[in-house]
């Protein structure tokens, strides 16, 4: 068998990437090990971008299905006291959505997957394992083993999207940069009915007996993740007599527990992200402990980095724009590692003395973790330099349609009336211009105006994956923007 791209795992990220790239009519194979979705709650939390990206797909309304916008973020001390709170969640964010929602990770693959399923240049195999691969300068041969027995598939280009333990990694002998943050916690999702008494916010418990997490997932359920002490075992941690206690204390009424489980919570990431013709995405490039929930949010944007690149570079363009993924992707991950990672360091404090200190200082409006904002993309294929290059675009919305249903898949160059030479502006390959005077844009042109005026610019270039390319005079953005398509090379 011959494709373009061949997925290793069908996850979020792996089934994420396969749509978008189906959507830029490349042939791309999916293996995925486990015949089914599997059927328990699994990531809680994505984002904003998450869901602008999920409305790119088409699939907004089906996700919704299985998720909840996410209520405030507070942090107590073990006593209740309130050491601070985040409202953010509640607000709409630079993507037109509100900022954080939380939901069902079945829900969520399984709408995934019906996308695929009506995507002609995609095939999806379940039930089959990647075994091994070998690559030369043209392309990648890997042999998966279904249940028809073993098969050899000649691809282009092979992304792991495989997990934490990614075999695609280890045939790459993959080495990990490890953060040191390592901390066991027992993981326990709920069922519960309307008359449950469960919390209403998402709760950090910074109690130094045992630090706990309490949070909304999708719509009828709940989770609990408790820190483990010195000398308890998994095993001993997942049995009813040592959850049930636990639970008690929350006064919540019958809950269903739906499934339980013990994590080491810790900070890693592959150093090298590409070798040749293979790549990695998600947790088999990176994995990051829970507390701020940008796991498989940042798993999904390695997708939408990755997935116009790849059909870029398919297309003609030169291949080492596929080296701007990890220079982009990597400084992004590791500023949300690093958060998690803080936050985790101030929740998993043990020390009585130690937590009453920062339970005064989280008090007092320091020592906390702090705000969740997004970095700007790091150096790739971005022109640095000019005005909000490397930031997530703002998306605006008029009559219920949000500006990149109006516009499309990009790459879009929204620019001033008046701009001298704009109206010259050819229409590059690949790049549509768009005036602000276009009637497309009615609802939509003031917000618009405003974000180029503020930042001082006749225009705006906005990549597929929504974030700025550069800004400023729309014949130079768009001369930089095609540098690597013109630089054709044999892919």
């Amino acid at each position: 068998m011959d494709v373009d791209v061949l997925i290793v795992g069908m996850g979020p990220v792996g089934a994420t990437l396969a749509a978008l790239l189906g959507d830029q009519g490349v042939r791309t194979l999916v293996v995925e090990r486990d015949p089914q979705v599997y059927p328990l709650p699994r990531a809680a939390h994505f984002d904003h971008e998450i869901m602008r990206l999920f409305q790119q797909l088409g699939i907004a309304e089906a996700v919704m299905a299985h998720a909840r916008p996410a209520p405030a973020y507070e942090f107590r001390a073990a006593n209740g006291d309130l050491l601070m709170k985040f409202d953010g969640p509640a607000q709409t964010a630079a993507s037109g959505w509100r900022a954080s929602y939380m939901f069902h990770q079945p829900g969520l693959e399984l709408a995934l997957r019906a996308r695929l399923a009506a995507q002609a240049s995609v095939e999806v195999r379940l039930g089959s394992r990647f075994v091994e691969l070998a690559q030369d300068a043209a392309g990648v041969e890997a042999v998966i083993e279904g249940p028809g027995g073993a098969e050899r598939v000649r691809a282009r280009y092979l992304v792991g999207c495989d997990g934490a333990s990614s075999p695609v990694r280890a045939a790459l002998d993959g080495q990990l940069f490890d953060y040191g943050f390592d901390e066991p916690w027992l993981v326990v999702d709920a069922r519960v009915n309307e008359f449950a008494r469960t919390p209403d916010v998402n709760l950090q418990i910074c109690d130094p007996e045992r630090p706990t997490t309490c949070v909304l997932m999708g719509p009828g359920r709940h989770r609990w993740e408790f820190m483990l002490k010195p000398g308890e075992t998994a095993e001993e941690a997942v049995s009813d007599a040592f959850i049930q206690p636990l639970i008690a204390t929350w006064d919540c009424g019958p809950v269903e527990l739906e499934r339980r489980a013990v994590y080491r919570f810790h900070g890693l990431v592959a150093k090298t992200w590409r070798s040749g013709r293979v790549l990695l995405a998600g947790d088999a490039a990176h994995q990051m402990p829970p507390f701020a929930g940008q796991g498989m949010c940042s798993g999904l944007r390695d997708a939408a980095n990755l997935a116009w690149k790849l059909a870029a570079v398919l297309g003609g363009a030169d291949e080492a724009l596929l080296d701007t993924y990890q220079t982009e992707r990597e400084p992004h991950v590791r500023s949300f590692i690093e958060l998690a990672i803080h936050m985790g360091r101030v929740v998993c404090t043990l020390d009585p003395a130690a937590a009453a200190a920062r339970d005064a200082a989280m008090k007092a409006g320091v020592g906390g973790p702090p705000p969740l904002a997004a970095p700007p993309i790091g150096p790739g294929h971005v022109l640095a330099g000019t005005p909000a290059a490397g930031e997530l675009f703002l998306q605006t919305w008029a009559e219920g349609r949000g500006l990149d249903d109006v516009l499309g898949p990009g790459p879009w160059l929204i620019a001033r009336d008046g701009v001298p030479g704009a109206a010259g502006v050819p229409q590059a390959p690949g790049v549509e211009v768009i005036p602000l005077a276009d009637p497309r844009l009615d609802g939509h042109r003031e917000a618009l105006g405003a974000w180029l005026a503020a930042r001082g610019v006749p225009a705006v270039l906005v990549r597929p994956d929504r974030y700025v390319f550069g800004s400023g005079d729309p014949a130079a953005l768009i001369a930089a923007w095609r540098a690597p398509f013109e630089r054709r090379v044999v892919a």
